[in-house]
């Protein structure tokens, strides 16, 4: 193999020579070059930029993907430029598992139709995530991955570069010192201004390179903001998700039963027990069945007390008030009422309202 030997002897000395300028700062033996107040303040900051947007990466690595194992496997996928495969959410994989526990069970029980309600919520809830794990990763994530492996690592080099060039300056500055003869003195003069002008070179674009910090964190702000925002049309969608399941479980008939003997009890479609149906037609007159008006019903005269309304209610029918969240309305319960509802009252509107909406105050 052909080397240049003159090339690689000369390295190897500069190498050398740069050694012992730094051994000899550290031991106090040799005097060093400072940089001015500012161009440390930009060398702090930028290390507090890189030092901070590695631990947030990470950190919002471990917020989208909780498994180490996935982190990791689509790390090497993204390492080899290959697309990373979809993978199934934990809420789509339960909401699959519920629907089909639901056709086991049979879709027409009531425990079946509610599996099958769970389970869609549950679809759409891992859904949900999967665009925001999604939208994160384009819009936050690989931002702070760029500006990690791409600005960062050219600030990198360059400081290693301006560092090099500093240890020449000064061990140039050590040789013109030591200098005695008058040829001695001028070549060591004549390598120290080279060595000033490459070290001031440099120093220029590593500063540069350093002040570009302020529009990475522009940069960062935006794609912070776009996360923010992202996390929050997640959570309004979660959110929007379970009240709407809650308003459909609310018309779901109570079957809830506490021991066999309740279990052996009429079905829901017989009619009401003879001590109740009189109690029920003497409360509201209208009953059908022993189906409760609220319109026609009287509030006791004690057990009355105010409620707050957390979420927005829609009245199904016209036995129920609609609600609509911080709100405070007036509520009460009848003999033989369903525990998850009570009568509501707002001026002259009366209704059924469901329970878990509510907060009652004392």
């Amino acid at each position: 193999m052909d080397f240049n030997v003159k090339k690689l002897a000369s390295d190897a000395g500069v190498f050398f020579t740069r050694a012992v300028q730094f051994t000899e700062e550290k031991l106090g033996q040799a005097e060093k070059t400072e940089l001015d107040a500012h161009f440390e303040n930009l060398l702090s900051r930028a290390d507090i930029t890189k030092n901070w947007t590695e631990k947030i990466l990470r950190q919002t690595e471990v917020l989208l993907q909780p498994n180490p194992s996935a982190r990791v496997e689509e790390f090497l996928y993204e390492k080899l430029e290959r697309k990373i495969p979809s993978r199934v959410t934990n809420g789509e994989l339960l909401g699959q598992y519920m629907t089909e526990a639901a056709s086991d069970f049979g879709a027409s029980s009531p425990y079946g139709q509610t599996l099958i309600k769970v389970g869609e919520t549950q679809k759409r809830l891992g859904i949900a995530e999967r665009d925001f794990i999604h939208s994160s990763s384009i819009n936050f994530l690989t931002p702070l991955r760029n500006f990690l492996e791409g600005d960062w690592r050219t600030i990198s080099k360059e400081r290693r570069i301006l560092q090099n060039r500093r240890l020449d300056l000064d061990a140039c500055k050590a040789r013109l010192k030591k200098a005695k003869a008058a040829e001695a003195k001028a070549a060591a003069e004549h390598e120290l201004r080279v060595a000033q002008t490459e070290f001031d070179r440099q120093a220029e674009v590593t500063r540069l390179l350093l002040e570009g910090i302020s529009s990475t964190h522009v940069n960062h702000l935006r794609c912070l903001h776009e996360f923010a925002e992202a996390q929050a049309t997640y959570y309004a969608q979660c959110y929007q998700y379970m009240v709407d399941l809650q308003k459909q479980l609310g018309r779901f008939p109570s079957t809830f039963v506490g021991n066999a003997e309740a279990a052996a009890s009429p079905p829901l479609s017989a009619s009401p027990p003879a001590a109740t149906l009189p109690l029920l037609q003497a409360v509201s007159p209208n009953t059908v069945d022993g189906t409760l008006n609220p319109a026609d019903v009287k509030p006791p005269a004690s057990g009355t007390r105010k409620a707050k309304v957390l979420y927005d209610y829609e009245a199904a029918d016209s036995t129920e008030l609609g609600l609509r969240a911080d709100e405070l309305i007036t509520v009460y319960s009848l003999p033989g009422m369903d525990p998850d509802w009570l009568i509501g009252e707002r001026g002259n509107q009366k209704g059924k309202v469901p329970v878990t909406y509510l907060e009652l105050l004392s």
